[in-house]
């Protein structure tokens, strides 16, 4: 066959240049089945876009003079979105919940770009933010988005109350296999103490700074799903370089993620995961508290209370300049198989065994000073627990669990711990 037409019946305010560059891979199409699979690729790339509420296909041989006996046209009846949209949902973090009011203009110029104002007031974070998103003609994954923001955030493990006023640029591309992000931001913020009984190491933190840095970040992900994956792999490494376009906070930041996922018998899974990264103050200026790193929890090292390994000054945690963690899980279906295919698909068993470290370096010393230092005091937990996906973004735990290798001042939770999250060890 040959696809003589192509037409988009429904257009309002988008541009039909920025609609021809989803479509044209159909004409292409050499037979009907070739025309059908096409089709169904460009509705779907058509509603990627987020300008249309629905989008459907109908396929018909042509009529008119120029009528070949084999072809066909092809029709898309489209129904873009309003011009102004709003949403009210629940957001989950790391141990935290949030609620979330947005409002919404899509396609505001007619080819796929997006202004969003959004509200969250969470837990132990609030903010508000005001956001444009303008991907490339023809290439959705190439984008870029503008950022204004303020975030007001507590860290009641460091004793410590953080606002962040900024503004910030972000471009994202493919390349290859890979996936990259180059960004630029800027912010103010302020910290403050959280309560009367901070230690004197958090009260010398407090006050105003400005930050300007430069990051880019590199991944791969072949993982057939973000939160239960049975094969695939992830790799992530980001750096961050601040001072060099203004700001009072000059340091080099390092930090990778690495997971591995292997399908076993009877639908379990083998999963190993490392993480690690090393900030580099420069100029001579100690690192700031709010851009350390930080471990511990019921989303990195289980058994441990959140954020609480590592140094720390009158019960407040201070985070570290260097650290690692790994983790090693076996996941495996509900026993007996309940609900298989429905609901008790939500659910997986898991056995896990958590180890990692964080201290700060003295970077006069070596490479292998530094290992050193990193392969001290390594705390390390194992237990069992039940896991729950919440769509593919986030997920809940419910664990048992034995820390060991515990230094002083470490705070642990042996027993029962409970983790909501999206990003875990």
């Amino acid at each position: 066959v040959v696809v003589q037409h192509v037409n988009i019946q429904g257009l309002g305010r988008t541009k039909e240049d920025l609609l021809g560059y989803e479509i044209s891979d159909v004409f292409h199409a050499k037979n009907l089945i070739d025309v059908m699979k096409r089709a169904h690729i460009a509705r779907l790339r058509l509603l990627r876009l987020g300008v249309f509420k629905e989008v459907e296909v109908l396929i018909d041989t042509s009529e008119g003079k120029d009528a070949l006996p084999n072809g066909l046209d092809v029709t898309f009846e489209v129904t873009e979105v309003k011009r102004l949209t709003g949403s009210y949902n629940t957001m989950v973090g790391n141990n935290e919940g949030s609620m979330v009011l947005g409002l919404k203009l899509p396609n505001v110029f007619g080819r796929a770009e997006k202004l969003t104002f959004q509200f969250s007031y969470g837990t132990k974070e609030t903010s508000y933010g005001l956001s444009f998103f303008k991907p490339q003609p023809g290439y959705f994954e190439r984008n870029l988005t503008l950022n204004l923001y303020k975030v007001t955030g507590q860290f009641p493990w460091s004793s410590l109350k953080e606002t962040d006023r900024g503004l910030s640029a972000e471009l994202n591309f493919p390349l290859g296999v890979t996936s990259h992000t180059l960004k630029w931001e800027g912010v103010w913020r302020e910290l403050g103490c959280l309560a009367r009984s901070a230690s004197f190491a958090v009260r010398e933190e407090s006050g105003h700074s400005l930050k300007s840095a430069l990051s880019h970040t590199m991944s791969i992900d072949s993982r057939n799903s973000a939160i239960f994956p049975n094969r695939g792999a992830l790799l992530r490494i980001n750096q961050e370089l601040a001072g060099y376009t203004g700001g009072d906070a000059s340091f080099l930041k390092e930090d990778f993620e690495l997971q591995l996922n292997r399908q076993l018998f009877w639908d379990s899974v083998l999963s190993a995961s490392l993480w690690g990264g090393m900030l580099h103050p420069i100029g001579g200026q100690p690192s700031c508290i709010a851009d350390r790193f930080y471990l511990g929890g019921p989303t990195s090292v289980r058994g441990f209370g959140m954020y609480s390994i590592g140094p720390q000054s009158e019960g407040d945690y201070l985070g570290g300049e260097a650290y690692w963690a790994g983790g090693l899980h076996l996941y495996t279906p509900l026993p007996f198989r309940p609900g298989k295919g429905g609901f008790g698909d939500l659910f997986r068993t898991h056995f896990f065994l958590n180890a990692g470290n964080l201290c700060n370096l003295n970077y006069g010393e070596g490479p292998q000073a530094h290992l050193q230092r990193l392969a001290e005091c390594i705390r390390w937990s194992y237990g069992a627990g039940i896991v729950l996906r919440l769509g593919n973004i986030a997920r809940l735990e419910l664990n048992y669990c034995v820390p060991m290798g515990v230094q002083s001042g470490d705070r642990i939770c042996d027993g029962v711990q409970f983790g909501a999250g999206i990003r875990f060890l």
